[in-house]
């Protein structure tokens, strides 16, 4: 399936918004779009909400008919266990997350320990977890820890933008990471000069448009033929002022949409 994520409004729910929306609002913008897909990915105020809170966003969910997929960042096993009681209220199948934390940054080792200690719940509720490619960790070392889990439940959120920090080719890592990647985020990146030619920026792009070699993606992952679903985000720059920022993240998204829809 395709799918919106957190990241496709980052700027429409910070605080430099005159009137930034609600998780509810994301998930009726999401249904306008007719996506049926939610990844709450990153969003601070998920782990402050209540119980009735909760339960209500995730209501307004089901009423809309939105599939939710949940995301944080951190491996450690009460942490996972918290984000597992969370994807039961949403009925979620699937977390991703990262090795790195905010507050950890484990070893390989003590990385595999984690896992082996949280993944049981996750096989038993049937929920997946999805370790994302960030620079932090090297893919080939990730490939490796999610291999070594040895769970069915288990694989890699590819995101070949995040790796370039890591002078990884984005093209070597989906070819790495795809035999084990249970879902994916789709989104355009590139380079550009900085003035007076002293370097560049490198940051997002309207998808299709920058150095994402989409097309290889999909031959080498078949997220479609495999039950994969592909999540849009952006790495969108504040365009100077908030309604053009608005406007452009809203415009990133529908082109997102369409070119996925639009590729095979």
């Amino acid at each position: 399936m395709i799918g919106l994520g957190s990241y496709a409004f980052f700027w429409q729910h910070s605080d430099r918004v005159e009137r930034p929306l609600s998780l509810v609002d994301e998930f009726e913008a999401t249904r306008e779009l007719d996506v049926d897909l939610f990844q709450i990915c990153d969003y601070a105020p998920l782990e402050g909400m209540t119980d009735r809170e909760l339960r209500d966003a995730a209501g307004a969910a089901r009423d809309l008919g939105l599939q939710i997929e949940l995301g944080t960042k951190g491996i450690e096993p009460e942490h996972l266990s918290r984000f597992l009681a969370l994807a039961e209220v949403f009925d979620a199948k699937l977390v991703r997350s990262m090795v790195t934390g905010p507050d950890s940054a484990p070893t390989l080792p003590q990385a595999l320990a984690w896992l082996t200690e949280a993944l049981p719940a996750y096989e038993s509720q049937g929920v997946t977890l999805a370790l994302e490619t960030y620079e932090q960790v090297s893919t080939e070392n990730l490939v490796e820890l999610v291999t070594a889990a040895a769970s069915p439940n288990i694989g890699v959120c590819l995101d070949p933008a995040n790796v370039v920090a890591r002078l990884e080719r984005p093209t070597e890592v989906v070819e790495l990471a795809a035999p084990v990647t249970v879902n994916v985020h789709a989104k355009d990146f590139a380079f550009a000069r900085q003035d007076g030619w002293v370097g560049f920026t490198y940051s997002g792009a309207a998808m299709g448009t920058g150095l994402h070699d989409y097309p290889h993606l999909l031959r080498e992952v078949r997220p479609r033929e495999r039950g994969v679903n592909e999540i849009v985000e952006h790495w969108l720059p504040w365009q100077g002022g908030a309604e053009a920022t608005v406007r452009a993240e809203q415009a990133w998204t529908r082109t997102t949409v369409d070119y996925l829809r639009s590729i095979r």
